[in-house]
This record gives C-alpha cells, structure tokens and sequence, in this order.
C-alpha cells in the first residue's frame, strides 16, 4: 500500500496575507503524487487531526492569521488539536515536513518550535526580496536529505536569522549579507521532522532542483531507502 500524506494548509487564524497556502499546499501534493505518495490536502480545523492515525506524514503549509473566535475558535478549543499533533508526531506514528511559513505558525502551541526544531523570530528572522535563490548543503554534513546534492535553485524567498535549536541537524544554508543562513533542518526530537524553509508560493516547485530536495525529505520521512553517491542503495 502506498504511502499517505495529509497537506494540511493554513485558513482563518492560521493563514496570513503573505502566501497562498491552498495554492503551494496544492502544488507540493502534486509533487507527492508524482513520486509514489497518495496526498490529501485540507484546510486547518480543530478536528483536521482526528484521523491523523490514518497517514504516514503530515506536511504544514500554515502561517500565523487573525485568530477570530467567532469563526473558528479560541486558543482552548484549539488545544485539543495541538495535543494530538504533538502525540502523533512524538510518538513516531506520524513523520511530519514543515514547510517554509511553518516556522511561524501555531504560535498558539508552544510545543510547535521545539517539535520543528526551530522557528521564525519575530523582529530578528527576515527574507530579501523574493527571486531566483540558491540553497545549498550545510559544510560537512553527509545526511541521506543532502548527500550527493549539489544544491537547490529555485524563485523562491530566502530566509534568513531562522533560529534553530542547537540540536538540530542544519541541511541547507543560504548566503546573505556574507553569512550562511540555516534554511533547512532535521529537528532532533522524537519522531522524524524535518523543517524547509523553501516554497513561499508555487513557483518553487516548478524548479527541478527544489522538487529533488522534496522528494529526498519525503523518502527519509517515510524510512525508505537512499542512494549513495555512488549510485549504491542506502539505509
């Protein structure tokens, strides 16, 4: 049975005016599918999680919004999905990929950026301006995610001054202003996470370089098999 991954895209209090989540949630299911793996994608809702036991990955394409109680409830009626993500994750029954706005989203959950591995800070984190950005692997490592890449060009935003915790595993790095910044990571909690700061919008994924970077994410989310440089099979 193939894999199955549940796209979960920001709405209400977690949708922000930067970004089309529908649209790139939409547009990275279709690279899901195109490498084996069946995506659903859905809006955020308390009960979004409820069947959350039924896939093999969550994918977060989600911002910080206007939290509206009148539409779509308080931070009380929201704990119970938090929870259940945090469980899930944690408890190694779910591989979960944060995708680029993510490290700003669910500021309601405090568990969400050590869960991640990190996050955006607020008058600290930054991008210039969106355009043609090159991403590539962090000095030194050799994790499944980037052995043998090369690097990632894609129109995208370049985060910058992320802070990840300590204990994550930095992949790829951007330069700017004459520093590296980290853009993407493997959190160290339980479970497997990874955070990718790329995919503002959908023109990130029409780059074949940033598609290779998704599947080799998902692959190692899901426990599958990595080839070497050498062309040889790889656990």
């Amino acid at each position: 049975m193939r894999a199955r991954a549940l796209v979960l895209v920001g709405r209400g209090r977690y949708q922000d005016r930067w970004h089309d989540d529908a649209a790139t949630g939409c547009a990275l299911a279709g690279v899901l599918r195109g490498v084996g793996v069946r995506a659903q994608v859905r809006g955020t809702a308390p009960t979004a999680l409820d069947d959350g036991d039924e896939f093999s990955l969550l994918v977060v394409v989600a911002g910080t919004g206007r939290p509206d109680p009148d539409r779509d409830g308080d931070d009380t009626a929201w704990r119970p999905f938090h929870d259940r993500l945090g469980e899930l994750v944690s408890g190694g029954g779910l591989a979960l990929l944060a995708v680029h706005q993510a490290a700003n989203t669910f500021t309601d959950a405090p568990g969400w950026a050590s869960l991640i591995g990190g996050r955006w800070v607020p008058g600290v984190s930054t991008h210039p301006p969106i355009g043609v950005a090159r991403f590539r692997p962090a000095p030194g490592q050799d994790h499944p995610v980037t052995a043998g890449l090369p690097g990632v060009e894609a129109f995208d935003e370049r985060y910058c001054r992320l802070r990840p915790d300590p204990a994550s595993t930095v992949l790829l790095s951007t330069e700017h202003d004459g520093d590296l910044h980290p853009v993407v990571w493997q959190a160290a909690g339980p479970g497997r996470v990874v955070y990718d700061g790329l995919g503002h919008d959908v023109r990130s994924y029409a780059s074949a370089s940033r598609r290779e970077l998704l599947r080799r994410e998902v692959t190692w989310l899901l426990g599958g098999p990595w080839p070497h440089r050498s062309g040889q099979p790889r656990a």
